[in-house]
């Protein structure tokens, strides 16, 4: 391959680290996935003096954070928030001369994607170690190259390779877990295989479920004629059997109706009215639809998709998790196209009554927002992908309220219910039917509790110089609790320690002494004991 002299003064000024060949780059410690939990890793260890390079797929650090997730802080999780997360959400609400309110647990911040990924690159920038790889992913094919159990360095697709002494994957996807060899899963394994009662098919599922009587079929009342889209073929199956649907993946739309800054919803080029005959035949029954609502400043929408019938695509995402790179983008392009369709939709279609319509009407797109990626947001929200399975395992006993907690490594606070959304559609008795929520917040069954620093690890055996603060060593459900942004950030900061200390070291990423993680991490004001009136809130915030 030919560089240019040019192209090699990028490589040491622009990506900055030591180099064996132009095409090389040697760092300390390597990142791939600039989510939320990626650049707090970044810049815990570039605080702890270590070279760092960041590998951000998308070029935009931050993760969901900056791709329209603003509302993860409830059930007064606030209260564990400390370290670089709660300098991100002070600096955050600083923007708008506010002060966040950890301890308040009415409080939730409502900033703008935008915003949000201005302070990211603004905290990334203050540190020198860190040096940044935009558009960029490991080679599908030879993107991982091992030394025995060791990583010896990364291929991206970009032509550079780089040789560092500790990885981290801060992906949710867990692409260099996979590539190293290191042992995932991404089902519903099933009630049985960790004694779990939430695992696997939900054989009744009364939370968020359909309303109203929604015929499935294409000719109604005539299942010879087959489904209408957005309903799957198949049985309900066995409560708690296994299942490879997961849960239904959304894209955070990020609208506004203010006029000097929005860009109408046009007719998708591809636009099919017939897609959204669901949402007709549910109108027409008298059901009403998800609506958006200017819950953030400026007048903007963080609107998600939870409900019986918005825009989460459930059973259409299954194959994302294991998928190629082709096949997760044309996930990602489908749901993109399919929600912008539907706006448009309700908006337009004559079969929208006038009050759905009127919610909708005026909303579009921000022009201040997105604005590499058409102003819609570059990121689908990926609930679940590969989980790390580990000689450690998270699962839903971790959050039973009758459960003692005994970890005693812990890097972080998981507060938040398991907490898993439909994974599928399907006909039952006649009419759709949406399976697979699993909603425990309000019954007084779970519990936070502390996050063991093995699950951020594999085994010995399958990788000693990896640590994933996103894809966790844990069951479907266990990872219900731990998928939050917030967590994530302080997953993050601590793997970034953990991977530093390492370094120092010379050790395997499992051999490092947690006593002195621990005094780093509290050093550098991690929150890793749960409030003594933690009871008292979680049930005042149910």
């Amino acid at each position: 391959m030919k560089y240019t002299f040019r192209k090699v003064l990028l490589l040491f000024f622009v990506l900055g680290c030591s180099t064996t060949d132009p095409g090389t780059i040697k760092t300390d410690i390597c990142i791939l996935g600039g989510s939320e939990a990626g650049f707090t890793a970044a810049i815990q260890a570039a605080r702890l003096g270590k070279q760092v390079v960041l590998i951000e797929p998308t070029g935009h650090p931050g993760g969901m954070a900056v791709e329209g997730i603003g509302h993860d802080l409830r059930f007064g999780n606030a209260h564990v928030i400390g370290g670089i997360a709660s300098e991100f959400y002070t600096a955050v609400e600083g923007r708008y001369g506010l002060k966040p309110r950890f301890s308040d647990p009415s409080w939730f911040s409502k900033y703008e994607p935008s915003v949000a990924e201005s302070v990211i690159d603004s905290l990334i920038a203050s540190e020198p170690n860190i040096r940044m790889i935009r558009k960029a992913r490991i080679k599908e094919s030879g993107g991982v190259m091992m030394e025995g159990n060791k990583i010896r360095e990364v291929n991206l697709d970009n032509g550079i390779n780089i040789k560092a002494s500790v990885f981290i994957d801060a992906s949710v996807e867990g692409h260099l877990l996979h590539f190293a060899g290191v042992t995932t899963e991404t089902i519903r394994e099933g009630n049985e295989k960790f004694g779990e009662s939430l695992n696997g098919i939900q054989g009744v599922n009364d939370f968020k479920q359909f309303t109203v009587d929604v015929d499935p079929y294409i000719i109604p009342g005539d299942p010879t004629s087959g489904l209408i889209p957005t309903i799957q073929e198949g049985e309900l199956g066995e409560h708690g059997a296994p299942s490879k649907y997961i849960m239904g993946f959304c894209f955070r739309m990020v609208l506004t109706k203010d006029p000097e800054n929005v860009i109408p919803i046009e007719k998708p080029n591809n636009y099919n009215p017939d897609t959204y005959e669901i949402y007709r035949r549910y109108l027409g029954v008298g059901g009403q639809l998800f609506k958006p609502v200017a819950n953030r400043h400026n007048g903007k929408t963080d609107l998600g998709s939870w409900h019986d019938l918005s825009a989460n695509l459930y059973g259409e995402n299954w194959m994302y998790p294991t998928g190629t790179y082709e096949v997760q983008d044309s996930v990602v392009e489908y749901h993109r196209n399919f929600s912008l369709g539907l706006i448009y939709f309700l908006q337009n279609d004559p079969a929208v009554d006038s009050l759905t319509r009127s919610n909708w009407l005026g909303w579009g797109l921000p022009k201040d927002e997105f604005q590499d990626n058409g102003n819609w947001p570059r990121r689908l929200y990926i609930r679940s992908a590969r989980r790390m399975v580990s000689d450690y395992v998270i699962t839903e006993h971790n959050a039973r309220f009758d459960v003692p907690d005994t970890v005693t490594d812990q890097v972080a606070i998981a507060w938040w219910p398991p907490d898993m959304h439909h994974a599928r559609r399907i006909v039952k008795d006649g009419y759709a039917y949406d399976e697979g929520f699993t909603h425990v917040e309000n019954d007084g069954s779970w519990k936070p509790f502390k996050i063991s620093y093995q699950a951020l690890v594999p085994k010995a055996k399958e990788c000693t110089n990896l640590i994933t603060p996103t894809c966790v060593s844990s069951s479907y459900v266990g990872y219900g609790s731990v998928r939050i942004l917030p967590t994530f950030m302080v997953l993050g900061q601590s793997s970034g320690a953990a991977a530093a200390f390492a370094v120092d070291k010379k050790l395997p990423v499992q051999d490092i002494d947690y006593a002195d993680l621990a005094g780093i991490l509290n050093e550098y004001y991690q929150i890793l004991e749960l409030p003594r009136d933690w009871v008292k809130i979680i049930t005042e915030n149910n």
